[in-house]
């Protein structure tokens, strides 16, 4: 059976053309040119409500849409969430995304000693982050927090793992030839499903 992967694109512009779409799109070109299943979440497209307490975020019904993801996510055996840094972070439509999709028995489970079982365990994921300033200061100065944060407190927590990252930045001041370059890479990174 062919790996099944789920990209998470996460600009939140629905009109699309930016390069976390075009990353998205190479990385499903080459998972598909080597027959791996592929599924895309388009988080613009998606509506869907915030959760504003506690208890929506543990006994609340997911809307249909986000049951949807979890179905995909579950199916899935690899992530890619594509997405810009802004302000620090990922968008806030995003962030909303991952808190109605990774919630209470989905997730994880909370268990009688206060612990929580990881339910997505067996599952891969890349997050790929595009951003303007260079993304070795997003790393080093910045010491990538929003990354860290995503990796450690959902995917991880969750039981995805390992988790790999490919951050691009400058991207407003790439000339086409780095562009080219960078979509070549998330061909080859699609193909090997990494």
């Amino acid at each position: 059976m062919a790996q099944r992967i789920v990209i998470i694109q996460g600009h939140p512009d629905p009109a699309g053309g930016h390069l976390c779409n075009a990353l998205a799109d190479a990385y499903r070109t080459g998972a598909e040119s080597v027959g791996r299943e592929v599924r895309t979440l388009d988080v613009a497209q998606l509506e869907f409500p915030l959760i504003r307490s506690k208890e929506q975020f543990e006994h609340g019904e997911p809307p249909a849409v986000i049951k949807e993801a979890q179905d995909a996510i579950h199916a899935s055996r690899h992530l890619l969430i594509v997405y810009p840094l802004w302000l620090g972070t990922m968008p806030a439509l995003l962030k909303a995304f991952f808190e109605q999709v990774f919630r209470y028995d989905f997730a994880f489970e909370p268990q009688a000693n206060g612990q929580f079982k990881s339910r997505l365990k067996g599952r891969s994921a890349r997050v790929v982050m595009t951003m303007g300033m260079p993304a070795l200061a997003y790393r080093w100065y910045f010491r990538a927090h929003s990354l860290k944060s995503l990796e450690r407190n959902v995917l991880k927590f969750a039981g995805i793992a390992p988790v790999r990252e490919s951050l691009f930045g400058m991207v407003d001041q790439a000339s086409d030839a780095r562009r080219q370059g960078w979509l070549e890479q998330m061909q080859r990174l699609g193909a090997a499903g990494r």
